[in-house]
């Protein structure tokens, strides 16, 4: 019994940065959906939560791909909006979170597209964002380096996080959204959690 919980207890070997790069190639998934502290709050002061399933592709040459699909409830049966990001990403080094982790940095600068998928969705973009045509369900609108409130982009700004990667036993761990729900907008910003895992498909 002894030795089969020393293996089980055994450590993965630790990556390096290229290592890590070359295991993130291909597509992930969420394996649930996740939920997030958002920046906004309740009336009574609380951070309203945030759900959302995540499908990123790592492509060579530093390009990746990012579906983010935002719910209404946490099951993931409700769901809201649509992104689509493409870009580039910068590895900077060791995460301390965990051996072999590493930070890395998105930036959206080849696409951001929204598509609002419930009318209620659409009715607030069309109230808080201007500049654009009318948002309708279902049809997708470039907010790439445009002024877009809802998520507090200014005209001309590339959204770039400032995030991390974490390999492990064949999952790909990105930062847990800071529980204040601040963004990763600045490199002091940078998560020090990890998020739920996601799965190679």
């Amino acid at each position: 019994m002894a030795q089969t919980n020393n293996t089980h207890l055994k450590k993965q070997k630790v990556m390096t940065t290229e290592q890590v790069k070359q295991q993130s190639l291909g597509s992930w998934e969420s394996i649930a959906t996740e939920i997030r502290p958002s920046n906004s709050k309740n009336p009574d002061g609380t951070l309203k939560p945030f759900y959302l399933m995540r499908k990123p592709t790592f492509l060579q040459d530093n390009k990746f791909e990012l579906t983010v699909t935002n719910y209404a409830d946490p099951y993931g049966k409700v769901p809201l909006a649509q992104m689509e990001i493409k870009g580039h990403t910068e590895w900077k080094g060791e995460h301390p979170i965990a051996d072999g982790a590493q930070k890395v940095d998105f930036s959206a600068d080849e696409e951001y597209t929204v598509t609002p998928l419930v009318q209620g969705f659409a009715d607030v973009l069309n109230q808080y964002s201007k500049g654009f045509n009318e948002w309708k369900v279902g049809e997708p609108q470039s907010i790439f380096k445009k002024t877009f409130a809802p998520f507090g982009l200014s005209e001309g700004q590339i959204f770039k996080e400032y995030d991390l990667i974490y390999l492990y036993n064949g999952m790909m761990f990105w930062g847990a959204r800071n529980i204040d729900g601040r963004g990763f907008d600045t490199e002091e910003n940078r998560p020090t959690n990890l998020q739920i895992p996601m799965r190679r498909v």
